[in-house]
């Protein structure tokens, strides 16, 4: 079989669906490519991925190039912890105010001009690589904070609030937020549906193992955060990795919304493989 190159993103939300493929169901065939949200967007794109998790915003942005796998996702029904504003000004108070947005995340970024957007809310955006309080300019009056970053930092010595963008979300829309996706490129999708197929079915087991190896996957990713082993199962209980009717629900929710307030320029149809 020919080579296949897939993304995993290399924060450890997606530690659960890739546990069983590091963990001998790996097919030699498979070549599996690390990097944040960002990268893995831009080589799809690019065509160096064929597979590959990507920001739900940047699915919405090139759905017609490609399809979501089914009942695969990063996402939270309520807080998320590693999904952070950090702001010196309550979120009302932001209009006219400096908010730095982290370039590693389309989703995020997106759910922050949609909040500040229904808000009447406008600030300067600026967007940069944020993974210390160093990264940060001086006269910012917010920051988006993702990833791994959002757990290890002491961002509360910097900012008077931590506000989590899927508790936001959840207290306004009553929905799940889904911040990730697994898609295929179409091109490739066409041409290779036994092969989709196959990796799709080893997701599903990798993902069953996973599972059942919790408690390794938490020791492994409070050595590698160096974080209490009770704070990475606590994160581990928001986060979910299906995509069920409720959460297809709050992606077609977001997408619509983006629309409705011209930040997407076009209407987003889901379209699954």
């Amino acid at each position: 079989m020919q080579k296949i190159s897939m993304g995993r993103i290399d924060y450890i939300n997606a530690s659960p669906v890739y546990y069983g493929l590091d963990n001998g169901l790996k097919p030699d065939w498979l070549e599996m490519i690390d990097g944040p949200p960002a990268i893995l967007n831009k080589m799809i794109k690019d065509n160096a991925l064929e597979i590959s998790p990507v920001s739900a915003a940047f699915y919405g942005m090139n759905h017609k190039d490609l399809l979501i796998l089914p009942d695969l996702s990063i996402s939270c029904n309520g807080k998320v912890l590693s999904v952070i504003l950090m702001s010196n000004f309550p979120i009302e108070e932001l209009h006219g105010k400096n908010i730095v947005l982290t370039e590693e995340s389309a989703t995020a970024a997106a759910l922050v001009k949609l909040i500040t957007s229904e808000k009447r809310i406008i600030p300067n955006f600026s967007k940069k690589r944020i993974k210390t309080q160093n990264d940060i300019p001086d006269d910012t009056d917010a920051a988006l904070i993702i990833g791994d970053a959002a757990l290890t930092q002491p961002w509360e010595i910097f900012f008077k609030y931590r506000m989590d963008l899927g508790e936001i979300w959840f207290r306004e829309r009553g929905l799940p937020f889904v911040f990730a996706l697994w898609v295929v490129r179409r091109s490739f999708a066409v041409y290779h549906q036994e092969h989709v197929q196959k990796i799709l079915e080893l997701f599903y087991s990798s993902r069953k193992k996973g599972y059942e190896h919790l408690d390794t996957i938490i020791k492994l990713g409070a050595h590698r955060l160096g974080l209490d082993e009770l704070r990475i199962r606590e994160y581990y209980d928001l986060l979910f990795c299906d995509l069920d009717g409720k959460k297809i629900k709050a992606v077609k929710t977001f997408f619509d919304s983006l629309y409705d307030l011209k930040i997407f320029s076009d209407k987003v149809s889901l379209e699954f493989f």
